[in-house]
């Protein structure tokens, strides 16, 4: 039984929503979203160079949990390049800083 995810988690910020294949036009090319969660754990485990052990404390999730959205992003990102998909970041969804 898959459990709902905790609001707690902290996750870093990040400018822009979306990355795209040079020279093709956003109409009829398909999207891969990404979690906040997936990028903030490509951010620590890629970019950072931090052990998964580290990368979920500063998450505040456990480490199986922290190695589940990295695979994830990883499989997503993958896909995405492959199959030439642009990459779209979902916002937060507890993130009201849009709402008027």
């Amino acid at each position: 039984m898959v459990q709902k995810r905790k609001l707690e988690r902290t996750c870093i910020e990040f400018e822009g929503n979306m990355y795209k294949p040079i020279r093709v036009p956003m109409k009829g090319l398909k999207i891969q979203k990404l979690t906040k969660e997936e990028i903030t754990a490509i951010y620590y485990a890629d970019y950072v160079g931090l052990k998964q052990n580290e990368s979920a404390e500063k998450m505040g999730i456990s480490q199986s949990s922290f190695s589940r959205e990295l695979n994830l992003a990883h499989t997503k990102i993958a896909c995405a390049l492959f199959h030439g998909f642009a990459i779209q970041f979902e916002p937060d969804p507890t993130d009201n800083s849009d709402e008027k």
